[in-house]
C-alpha cells in the first residue's frame, strides 16, 4: 500500500483577456486584493488564434498573465475560479461598450504540469468542487512544455512557454526557498 503524501503547494497564476488592456492595472489591483501580491507578470500578448470571443469582447483582444506570491492548495482553484467569475460578472455590469470586458482564466503550475479551472465538464476534465473541474493543459517532459490534443492552441506557442518556464523556475525557487524538495520523481504504478 502507498503511503499518502501530503502535495506540495502550487503557484496560482490568472490568464487575463481583454480588449480594453487600459483595465489591466484595476484587473491586477482587484486580483490582489483577493490573492496577495504579484509576483510575475507577462508581456501583453495578442489573442489572435481564434475569433470565438471577439462577438462578446471586442477586437483585438489580448492576454496577459499575472501570477501571485503566495503558493495555494491546488484544492484551492474551484474557489479561485468561482471567484474570477464574480469579478467577470462585475466588469460585465459596467457597459463598458462590450459585453464581456474581462475573461479571467486561473489556472496553477506544479513542476510537472499547467492546469486550469473551467465551468465546462469534458471527458479530459475532473470535477474539484462546487461546480468547477480542472484539466491538465501542459506537461513538463524532456526539458520542455508538452502539449494534449486538447491544449488550445495559444498556450501552445513559443512566447507562453517561454513566460510558462520563467514561472515554472520562480515556482521551483519558492519551494526551495520555503524548504520543500523539488526534485522529481517519476512516476510508478501503486
Amino acid at each position: 500500500m502507498a503511503d499518502i503524501r501530503t502535495p506540495l503547494p502550487v503557484k496560482l497564476f490568472v490568464g487575463i483577456l481583454t480588449s480594453i488592456p487600459s483595465l489591466l492595472p484595476e484587473i491586477e489591483a482587484r486580483l490582489s486584493g483577493l490573492f496577495g501580491s504579484v509576483d510575475s507578470k507577462s508581456d501583453l500578448f495578442l489573442f489572435d488564434q481564434t475569433n470565438y470571443y471577439d462577438a462578446e469582447m471586442g477586437n483585438p483582444i489580448h492576454r496577459c498573465f499575472f501570477a501571485f506570491t503566495r503558493m495555494i492548495d491546488a484544492s484551492e482553484i474551484a474557489d479561485v475560479k468561482i471567484a474570477t467569475n464574480a469579478m467577470e460578472t462585475d466588469f460585465a455590469a459596467r457597459n463598458l461598450g462590450v459585453l464581456r470586458p474581462i475573461n479571467l482564466d486561473p489556472g496553477y503550475i506544479e513542476q510537472s504540469k499547467v492546469v486550469l479551472a473551467s465551468t465546462k465538464n469534458f471527458f479530459h476534465r475532473i470535477l474539484v468542487s462546487k461546480g468547477i473541474y480542472a484539466e491538465v493543459t501542459l506537461h513538463y517532459q524532456s526539458k520542455r512544455w508538452q502539449d494534449f490534443p486538447w491544449t488550445f492552441p495559444d498556450y501552445k506557442s513559443s512566447h507562453y512557454q517561454e513566460y510558462l518556464s520563467s514561472l515554472r523556475a520562480l515556482y521551483r525557487n519558492q519551494l526551495s526557498a520555503a524548504g520543500f524538495q523539488i526534485h522529481q520523481r517519476s512516476p510508478r504504478h501503486t
